[in-house]
């Protein structure tokens, strides 16, 4: 099992080596779970595209400590840059950064209505949340979204 940002949770089927061209390169064959799509990632740029291990069940206590946390302020900005902003930390794949932007996203929810990208943004980052946290703590998926609803209402 791995992550691969901006598409979430996925496990790796195989690796493969292809040719292009005069160059031989092996790649993770990826099945993302959410979306069923297939995604074929060089070994040799895993780092630079953010392929992560799944976290350890002893960092869930963490996610679920930033999703409580509400001492934090929301800037005011346009919405196009928030979901800019929200984005990028998405992308970083960084579960950490995923659990923040859920969270700022439910504060914000409670204040004005989201905009459609942003209401978008919130169920993709729940559902990234849900899985790794699901996976990591060997727990069903409607556990930890009954928990997780729970901690953000």
């Amino acid at each position: 099992m791995a992550v691969y940002p901006a598409h979430g949770v996925g496990r790796i089927e195989s690796i493969e080596t292809r040719s292009i061209g005069e160059l031989r390169q092996s790649f993770y064959v990826i099945n993302i779970i959410e979306t069923k799509m297939t995604v074929m990632i060089p070994i040799n740029s895993c780092a630079n595209v953010g392929l992560r291990a799944i976290i350890h069940a002893d960092e869930v206590e963490e996610i679920y400590s930033i999703l409580k946390d509400r001492q934090g302020t929301i800037t005011p900005q346009p919405w196009n840059q928030r979901y800019r902003d929200y984005m990028e930390k998405i992308k970083t794949g960084s579960v950490f950064e995923i659990a923040r932007v859920l969270r700022d996203l439910y504060i914000l929810q409670a204040d004005k209505a989201l905009s459609f990208g942003e209401r978008k943004m919130l169920d993709t980052a729940k559902n990234f949340l849900v899985k790794e946290i699901s996976i990591a703590g060997h727990t069903n998926e409607d556990m930890v979204t009954k928990h997780i609803n729970h901690i953000l209402s």
